[in-house]
């Protein structure tokens, strides 16, 4: 299932939350939860970091763990510790959402990270952490969108990049853009296994295109 939508005025939702298989982070703003429960199949609980409502920029889940930006609390992830590792990066990258790009199988990073953060992501995540990035974008969260069933890029990639990508995480790699033609897919979608939340400007040949990446069965 795909549902369009947009948090807080705007179409970049994947900025606003982060979601794995059994739980999606949401800011603690005005916002449909329930179109989360039941597009991603998963619970929902509210909260800000460090203040912020940019939960999608500043944290990255898979099933086995969380990454958090440093300046988040305990308090503010305090529902994750019981369900799944939480590491919170000690490290001057810390919009960690834009960052990291992850599912069960691995994860790409920023190329800036060092080597004791990467180990951390590693033990966090539970996958192999690669160091890489996405058509030119450093910031490879913000760039893509993977889940354990498929993945989307920005049109700007080559072809080495999507055959690359294709072995890192084990799953069929496609080309879109999200919200009538921007690059930044991964700040414009949350998905995981069960379905997807895109920015309310995206286009049906958008919709449709992220529906077979990510192989969502309606």
């Amino acid at each position: 299932m795909i549902k369009k939508i947009s948090i807080n005025g705007s179409p970049f939702v994947g900025v606003y939350a982060s979601c794995n298989n059994s739980i999606a982070v949401l800011p603690n703003i005005e916002i449909n939860e329930d179109i989360f429960k039941k597009t991603l199949n998963v619970e929902t609980f509210k909260t800000t970091l460090g203040g912020s409502p940019l939960i999608g920029s500043l944290m990255v889940m898979n099933s086995k763990g969380a990454v958090v930006t440093n300046f988040a609390s305990d308090e503010d992830v305090s529902f994750l510790f019981d369900r799944i590792n939480v590491f919170f990066v000690e490290d001057k990258i810390n919009a960690i959402g834009n960052d990291i790009l992850a599912n069960d199988k691995a994860a790409l990073v920023h190329v800036d990270f060092d080597k004791e953060t990467i180990k951390y992501i590693e033990d966090a995540l539970d996958v192999e952490v690669v160091k890489g990035e996405i058509g030119g974008i450093k910031t490879v969260g913000s760039a893509a969108v993977v889940t354990n069933k498929g993945m989307l890029v920005h049109p700007n990639v080559k072809d080495e990049e999507i055959e690359f990508l294709k072995n890192l995480f084990g799953v069929p790699v496609y080309i879109s853009t999200a919200n009538y033609g921007s690059l930044y897919v991964g700040a414009s979608i949350v998905a995981n296994d069960y379905g997807a939340i895109v920015g309310d400007k995206t286009s049906n040949v958008e919709v449709d295109r992220i529906e077979n990446a990510l192989d969502i069965i309606e």
